[in-house]
């Protein structure tokens, strides 16, 4: 029987559970859940294209950043503190050291750089109220969206004057600018072995 792979959607409807409850549920889950104001949130699995994506990135970063900024992937879960969100970056870079929330010890706060590998059914809340949500963590600074079906980087950074700027890459012969690391990492590195349909 074919595995039937559902877009990421409330995991428990009956009632609002406390973080106590969530942080609870998810050490014994085998799945990653996010958490909001009281709700719970299947996140979805990853594509072929996503892992590539994802190893390809992680491999670049971690050869050029310089001390003291580390990237972690999607096993590192996240709490904004100003709102409340519990979630899983693809990638996260700290950069202020790996400080555990206040509530709990497996959870960090005050990232640097978030970057998340857009999927169909993650790509609007990832661009729309994820976004929204990430704006609330103090020292962020770079936030980058990497479409996984077609050549496409978004990135986000703060400007001098403390608002959102994007700059958008589109071409293979491009290289993202990683702004707030000082860096660069082309394209055709980014979707090295990715294959479109």
């Amino acid at each position: 029987m074919e595995e039937i792979v559902n877009e990421p959607s409330v995991e428990y409807k009956k009632r609002h559970f406390t973080v106590a409850e969530y942080l609870e549920m998810e050490k014994a889950s085998q799945e990653k859940h996010e958490y909001f104001q009281g709700e719970i949130f299947s996140m979805a699995g990853a594509s072929t294209n996503h892992n590539e994506i994802f190893t390809n990135l992680f491999l670049e970063i971690g050869a050029l950043l310089g001390k003291p900024c580390r990237p972690y992937g999607s096993d590192l879960r996240m709490q904004i503190t100003a709102n409340g969100l519990f979630t899983y970056p693809d990638i996260s870079i700290y950069c202020n050291g790996l400080n555990h929330s206040d509530i709990d010890n497996e959870s960090f706060i005050e990232p640097t750089l978030i970057i998340e590998i857009l999927s169909p059914s993650t790509k609007d809340y990832d661009r729309g109220h994820k976004f929204d949500l990430y704006k609330d963590i103090p020292t962020l600074k770079e936030y980058i969206l990497i479409d996984s079906e077609a050549i496409s980087v978004e990135a986000f950074y703060l400007n001098g004057k403390q608002n959102w700027e994007l700059i958008e890459y589109k071409k293979i012969d491009e290289a993202v600018k990683f702004v707030s690391m000082g860096f660069e990492v082309p394209l055709n590195e980014i979707y090295n072995r990715v294959r479109f349909k």
